[in-house]
């Protein structure tokens, strides 16, 4: 658990002496540079120092008893009360300067991302920004993922067409449902394609790395962009079929439309 502690402590500016002292004195104080060197397994020569720093940045109060100087730590409440607001500053700060500085044109350039949260923040920013239709193919884990920003956009009377490749619901918007048997014939579980205002797609494999390729040249969003509505499109046609026309398929084709989900609105 220590090392765990330790580990996030780290994160948020602590060296790890700092982090190590804190961390004894969280469990017990007060206590003296002395007591602290043992119980935080940081040399007595360190101690002072990580200390002093401490004790400059608020993080350890101290008073002299009887020619011997004791520390407590500042309350984890109150510490990370104050770590919350200053990045929660410093954050707000660089979105507004870096935006400023950040230009992004429609090139036609293929780019890659790796990594789910990296991936996903990328898709629920674009999703964010549409200000006319948002494309997508959806595995659930990615539609509880990016529920809320499609709802948004919804409420922004984005135009929302979903197709959905998995058992989750969406409240609004078109959706539909891929037949279970196409989708694993075309590999769809594991899918995720974002195309927005017909002017950037992102399209990912939910393997466990996951990665995305993102671009804006047209030739590839306007692929892109087709593919989702075709298959949008094929399931709106179905509901129209009547079952004896089925009966005059080839069976490979009836098989699939045999597999389109009756939920279908």
């Amino acid at each position: 658990m220590d090392d765990d502690f330790l580990k996030k402590l780290l994160r948020i500016s602590f060296t790890e002496y700092e982090a190590k002292v804190y961390l004894a004195l969280v469990r017990q104080s007060p206590s003296t540079g002395y007591q602290l060197s043992k119980a935080a397994g940081v040399p007595r020569s360190m101690v002072y120092e990580a200390l002093g720093r401490l004790d400059a940045r608020g993080i350890v109060l101290k008073t002299i008893e009887h020619r011997a100087t004791l520390y407590r730590p500042l309350p984890p409440d109150v510490l990370l009360d104050r770590y919350e607001q200053e990045n929660h500053q410093l954050i707000h700060d660089l979105r507004l300067g870096l935006q400023e500085l950040y230009t992004s044109s429609n090139e036609n350039y293929i780019w890659s991302i790796s990594g789910r949260p990296s991936v996903l923040s990328y898709a629920a920013k674009m999703i964010q920004g549409a200000s006319q239709e948002v494309l997508l193919v959806l595995a659930d884990a990615d539609l509880d993922a990016l529920r809320g920003d499609i709802e948004d956009a919804c409420v922004r009377s984005v135009s929302i067409s979903a197709l959905l490749t998995g058992e989750g619901q969406l409240s609004c918007g078109r959706t539909a449902y891929h037949s279970p048997i196409e989708s694993e014939l075309q590999d769809l579980t594991r899918d995720l394609v974002v195309v927005v205002d017909n002017q950037e797609a992102l399209i990912a494999r939910t393997d466990l790395e996951m990665s995305a390729t993102i671009t804006r040249n047209r030739n590839l969003v306007l692929i892109s962009r087709q593919f989702v509505w075709m298959e949008l499109f094929t399931q709106r046609i179905y509901t129209f079929l009547d079952p004896a026309q089925l009966t005059r398929m080839d069976p490979e084709d009836r098989q699939f439309f045999a597999g389109l989900s009756p939920r279908l609105p």
